[in-house]
């Protein structure tokens, strides 16, 4: 219909990806009330261990400002450090943070966050009034509903497709067309 070859139109949405993703990285610090957790991504499971752990995933930690946006990024693993560098990176100290049980997150009130609450989903807790991470679950179920439609990505491109998901969230009942326009005028694709 528009007379370019499959692959360059694969190239200029790849370009866009890209600056897709530079635009949601810039976009920072968050404060106020932040949720954060992580994510596994991947192909369902064939056999073996489930959850943590299990073969063949991409593990993402995310970071949700209650009321705003989201802030996704890829992570070697859900230790302490990578995760605590993360949150360090994205938010404010004066932030309330909201997590699950994992032990990634011990320490934070160490490290300067001065609120930092918890909920249980191992003892079946999953909201006590405001303590819940219902956004960024919310946003990890968008995610995978998108994500899944590929049928599949190659791992090189996986995080532009999380980036995109990512920048379609914060920017849910704008004019999108006209916000990636404006991002391509100042970051032309070249």
């Amino acid at each position: 219909m528009i007379g370019l070859n499959r692959n360059t139109v694969n190239r200029y949405l790849t370009k866009i990806r890209q600056r897709l993703a530079e635009y949601c990285n810039a976009q920072s610090p968050y404060s106020g009330e932040i949720e954060v957790d992580e994510s596994f991504f991947g192909a369902r499971r064939v056999k073996g261990k489930r959850g943590r752990g299990a073969g063949g995933k991409t593990i993402v930690f995310g970071i949700f400002q209650r009321n705003g946006h989201v802030y996704t990024e890829i992570v070697p693993d859900c230790s302490k450090a990578t995760l605590q560098a993360v949150i360090r990176g994205k938010a404010e100290l004066k932030s309330i943070i909201y997590s699950d049980g994992w032990r990634g997150y011990n320490g934070l009130v160490d490290v300067g966050y001065g609120k930092h609450f918890r909920v249980e989903n191992g003892k079946d807790e999953f909201a006590k009034g405001r303590n819940h991470i219902n956004g960024i679950e919310g946003f990890w179920g968008h995610a995978k509903t998108r994500l899944v439609r590929f049928r599949g990505m190659s791992p090189n491109t996986f995080n532009l497709h999380l980036k995109e998901c990512e920048f379609r969230f914060n920017h849910r009942g704008q004019d999108l067309c006209r916000l990636v326009l404006s991002i391509l005028r100042n970051q032309p694709l070249n």
